[in-house]
């Protein structure tokens, strides 16, 4: 699992920094300043979680067990909600998306408890 964390970490932060340079490049004339935030707070998240992916690749080798892998996989699925339910809010304009946002936060939280529970059992 740690290989593929390592590589799923490496291609998240590609697709945030290209995600973020798009927007600041491609969205910034394009949307109003309150959805170019929001946009840019999905990034922040998105780079935050990539690098998280990375440590869990690195928890893994070190201290393989179930509570690394799942916090490995919280990171990719709130990734996935919390962001992309933040670049879609940003582009559409279509509100009831931000319902979905706190799914992905939750994700997020339970994986950063799940990860140091895993280092903390450390086998």
């Amino acid at each position: 699992m740690d290989r593929f964390f390592f590589i799923a970490g490496s291609i998240s932060a590609f697709l945030g920094v290209a995600l973020g340079a798009f927007a600041a490049h491609g969205l910034r004339i394009k949307l109003s300043a309150e959805m170019f935030n929001i946009f840019e707070v999905g990034v922040r998240y998105h780079m935050y979680h990539a690098l998280a992916l990375l440590a869990v690749a690195w928890a893994s080798s070190r201290w393989p067990g179930t509570s690394i892998t799942a916090a490995g996989w919280l990171f990719l699925v709130g990734t996935i909600i919390f962001s992309g339910s933040l670049y879609l809010l940003s582009v559409t304009g279509l509100r009831w998306l931000g319902a979905i946002t706190p799914i992905g936060g939750l994700a997020f939280l339970i994986g950063w408890i799940l990860l140091a529970w895993g280092a903390w059992q450390g086998h």
